[in-house]
């Protein structure tokens, strides 16, 4: 008798099972003339937030490349992550499905191949449709080899230098795992100082090990960095003749922390006439003392009582405006192969974070929270023959990209998705579905209800906030306010309806 399957066997062979359904009818649709089926270029940024021109998010942004591709599709200014930390958020954008759905919550959790093995991923069903994918880059939290059929996937992530590289002499440059003791090393005959911001690590006290909170400028080049050499690999990508539709997916690590970027991209913003973000000082006042924690703490970054302290935030401001606009460069690359190449007309192109990021703004530092500056997402999706230079404030899920992209390269839905097609707005203006607000989880009982007039967040403990969408600062929590009882209760109805759609979790 043979031995009972595992969940994870039953997972996979359903998996397989589907894959094979697809494949199917991936072979009919092959038939269907090529101009019918547009390429799909989807581009990721790392822990972007607004801080776009387009957007205007910040006053010094020089983003022209984000901008002009901007202009060739619609952007959506009221844009929500499923969950404000990378592996939740993208396991959401990769399978269609919530977090609350596939039980993928948190960094430290299964990523979203082995929690829910079931699923067929975005580059999987455009695979078994007849696609070429390829892949490069961070695209899902964890590894993405495998999930493509050709892939970049460079060392060089967080530092443009690896350990053994002849260029330095100690054990590693500022990376993700940056030494926290100050210690010298030499890159290129120049001396220079670690960590770049002299500051000590939040996260890990006491450790001789330091982590990421760190920002300055590096004497390299683009081509030094991961991202200059994922930007030209998939440029290359992008200038080659197919004989079948391609999906592309690119993802650039910066601005992710730690704030490292080629010294040209600072020396564009003089530390000195850096723009603060908005805080003031009174800002956690009216907030319940959970949400309040969650301000304080520095889970994904460091604290902003250590950035005040070591007199640092123009310069962490800066280092992120300047890994912006170095990002902004590697699309502009990707943008020029495009438009240069045979593939110009015929190519979906999609921009998006996974989740936003505080610079100081509510007294944090780094994501994972339910406010706006984590949540809110730039998404910009540009047809070959779409509506274009528009803006749209309509209430949106990343989750709505899987569905559209479907949509768009007319290809079969598929059953269990938790997002809706934009394809309707993308083509033209008022055709926009219903509007139904955003939900949002950090970890297990936290949530976020985000719509057109409202942005509502209830704890695990009950305590509530409620901001006014022309609040964009989130200044003013109104859940205390008499006057806004019958919203608060509205919401909360509204709020323990939509939940009631994940009685079970996939993978759990």
């Amino acid at each position: 008798m043979p031995p009972p399957m595992t969940s994870l066997c039953r997972g996979s062979c359903l998996r397989a099972a589907i894959l094979g359904l697809v494949a199917s009818w991936g072979t009919a649709l092959g038939r269907i003339v090529e101009a019918d089926r547009p390429n799909v270029l989807l581009i990721m940024v790392d822990d972007l937030n607004d801080w776009i021109g387009c957007y205007d998010g910040h006053p010094q942004a020089e983003t022209p490349n984000l901008d002009r591709l901007a202009r060739r599709g619609v952007r959506f200014t009221n844009a929500h992550c499923a969950a404000p930390l990378c592996n939740p958020s993208r396991a959401a954008i990769f399978s269609g499905c919530h977090p609350l759905r596939t039980g993928v919550l948190a960094n430290d959790e299964q990523d979203i191949r082995s929690a829910a093995p079931e699923l067929v991923l975005l580059p999987e069903h455009f695979a078994a449709a007849g696609y070429e994918t390829l892949g490069a880059g961070k695209l899902l939290h964890q590894s993405s080899r495998g999930l493509f059929q050709k892939g970049s996937f460079p060392h060089l992530r967080w530092s443009p230098f690896s350990p053994g590289d002849v260029r330095y002499s100690d054990a590693e440059l500022p990376s993700k795992g940056t030494l926290a003791q100050r210690h010298q090393a030499t890159l290129k005959g120049q001396t220079i100082s670690l960590p770049l911001n002299g500051m000590p690590s939040d996260r890990l006290r006491g450790s001789p090990q330091g982590e990421s909170f760190d920002w300055g400028p590096l004497p390299v080049t683009d081509r030094d960095m991961g991202d200059g050499q994922i930007a030209e690999w998939a440029a290359a990508r992008l200038r080659e003749p197919r004989d079948k539709p391609f999906f592309l997916a690119v993802g650039f690590y910066r601005p992710h922390i730690p704030l490292f970027a080629p010294q040209q991209y600072f020396d564009r913003l003089p530390e000195e006439t850096v723009v603060l973000p908005h805080s003031p000082a009174d800002d956690l006042d009216d907030l319940p003392a959970f949400a309040r924690e969650i301000a304080l703490e520095a889970d994904t970054a460091g604290l902003h009582a250590s950035v005040l302290r070591h007199d640092q935030w123009r310069a962490a401001t800066r280092g992120y405006l300047a890994c912006v606009s170095f990002v902004d460069s590697q699309v502009g690359k990707l943008l020029d192969a495009l438009d240069a190449g045979p593939h110009g007309q015929s190519t979906i192109v999609v921009l998006m974070s996974d989740h936003g990021w505080h610079l100081g703004e509510k007294q944090h530092w780094g994501k994972w929270t339910l406010w706006r500056t984590a949540t809110r997402v730039p998404l910009v999706i540009a047809l070959p023959r779409g509506r274009e230079g528009v803006g749209s404030d309509r209430p949106v899920s990343l989750l709505d990209v899987y569905p559209t992209l479907l949509d768009a390269c007319r290809l079969p839905p598929r059953a269990g998705l938790d997002g809706r097609s934009l394809l309707p707005e993308l083509r033209e203006s008022g055709a926009a579905s219903s509007v139904a607000p955003v939900l949002c989880v950090r970890d297990r009982g936290n949530y976020a209800l985000i719509g057109s007039e409202w942005h509502f967040i209830r704890y695990r403990d009950d305590s509530q906030e409620l901001y006014a969408a022309a609040d964009a600062n989130q200044w003013e929590n109104l859940a205390g306010s008499p006057d806004h009882q019958e919203v608060l209760a509205t919401l909360n109805r509204e709020l323990n309806e939509r939940l009631e759609a994940f009685p079970e979790q996939v993978g759990k």
